[in-house]
């Protein structure tokens, strides 16, 4: 069957159509999009570190994960043992017991965050064990009607809004973490 035969079909079984709203979908608002931001981020899993202006973010990632041995990351200030821009392969990133990656933008509605790839090698994002993205407190928005005006797209042509640490429960229905990609998620909320 052709793809055109098939939709005629499905047209047929129509009964009813809708037009669409004449005023666009303005999507959810809170009162405090930190506060729901961070109620969100913890409910899909994640943890939530809220930094002061003058805090030492090398200090705050190192009490977080007292037993890593190599950090992983491209973000300006930040100490670490790898670096995914200058890595020969991605491969060389397996291992890397904390990835620390800079988010663009946080969305309060579900806790994601706009991680757009700003290094050579963005596998550091999904090959960590535990994830750290540091967000903007004063770049959270509401809902992701918000969030797709936001997003900009730069000369890698990637990103991603991530969730929450990767999590599976299709085998079994026994949860899984770390299924894809980290098996933790650290969102540190910084003041500038």
């Amino acid at each position: 069957m052709k793809k055109e035969e098939l939709l005629n079909k499905l047209r047929l079984g129509t009964t009813v159509q809708f037009d669409m709203p004449e005023e666009p979908v303005k999507g959810i608002v809170y009162k405090n999009v930190a506060e729901q931001f961070i109620e969100m981020s913890k409910t899909v899993g994640g943890k939530v570190i809220e930094a002061k202006p003058d805090d030492d973010l090398n200090a705050i990632i190192q009490l977080a994960f007292p037993d890593a041995k190599v950090l992983a990351s491209n973000v300006e200030g930040i100490t670490a043992d790898k670096n995914p821009d200058t890595v020969a392969d991605a491969s060389e990133l397996n291992g890397v017991d904390v990835g620390i990656v800079r988010g663009d933008f946080g969305v309060a509605e579900n806790g994601c965050i706009w991680v757009p790839q700003t290094m050579k090698e963005r596998a550091i994002c999904f090959i960590s064990e535990e994830l750290v993205i540091l967000v903007d407190r004063s770049k959270l928005v509401n809902n992701m009607h918000q969030a797709y005006k936001m997003v900009e797209m730069n000369h890698y042509g990637y990103g991603v809004f991530i969730s929450g640490p990767s999590k599976t429960a299709d085998i079994e229905q026994a949860l899984v973490m770390g299924a894809q990609a980290a098996h933790g998620l650290t969102v540190i909320l910084i003041d500038k």
